[in-house]
């Protein structure tokens, strides 16, 4: 019985040298040997991505969950005439209130009469408040929450015509076509609804006229006409000549 010999690292001569020929036995003899070893060579190579490729940068980024994007923060809540308002003033429930914007835009509270709360926005308010109380009360802490609104002239859309129920809403982040006809509750049967126009005015005061077709959007489903809406926009929808 014979034994291959053993070298200081581990290694096997007699098994390394036996592996080795019966790789050399598995390719072809001569250049097309050398060839075939080439390309195995080669697709191992590219089997192993890099480090820094995209495809590392794209499970960075499933991993870390992130789009790429950066969401737009909405706007703050601008107070407007006719808006509720719950005022609390901490420790003093005698200098609270729940009462709603006046047309002029002002409020009245115990000991602060005529409050400019229209165009404010209710931590604005509520620091207002704080400043005038301070005359009278030791470090107060004021809250302003809106109980129901329907916010500045500026930031209102105006649905006139043959709507089921014509008036302002106040505007919303994202506000369509689409959701100002469910607020108004859809058109009446004399509507020409092919035939209606958002009124648009630019910072230069001219008004643009962009046509719609109603109907199409309400009953055939044409989403092309779900345009989207900007406060201050009057969607007019005329009466049918029929």
């Amino acid at each position: 019985m014979t034994f291959d010999s053993v070298e200081p690292g581990g290694a096997q001569p007699g098994v390394a040298a036996r592996r080795a020929a019966a790789r050399r036995r598995l390719l072809p003899p001569g250049p097309a040997g050398l060839a075939m070893l080439a390309l195995l060579l080669g697709l191992g190579a590219c089997a192993a991505p890099p480090a820094g490729g995209p495809g590392a940068a794209g499970a960075a980024q499933a991993g870390t969950g992130q789009s790429g994007t950066t969401a737009t923060p909405a706007p703050d809540y601008v107070i407007g005439p006719g808006d509720n308002l719950s005022i609390f003033v901490y420790r003093s429930p005698e200098l609270s209130a729940e009462l709603p914007v006046r047309p002029d835009g002002r409020l009245s509270l115990p000991l602060v009469p005529d409050i400019e709360a229209a165009g404010r926005t209710p931590s604005q308010l509520a620091k207002v408040i704080e400043e005038k109380l301070k005359e009278y009360v030791r470090e107060p802490n004021v809250t302003v929450m809106v109980r129901s609104f329907i916010g500045p002239t500026s930031r209102q859309i105006r649905i006139i015509g043959e709507a089921a129920q014509p008036k302002a809403i106040p505007y919303r982040e994202g506000m369509s076509v689409l959701d100002v006809l469910i607020e108004v509750g859809g058109l009446t049967r004399y509507a020409a609804g092919n035939r209606a126009e958002i009124v648009r005015r630019g910072p230069d005061g001219q008004a643009q006229n962009i046509r719609l077709r109603l109907s199409d959007l309400l009953r055939d489903g044409d989403i092309s006409q779900d345009m989207p809406m900007r406060p201050g926009d009057t969607l007019v929808i005329p009466q049918s000549w029929f």
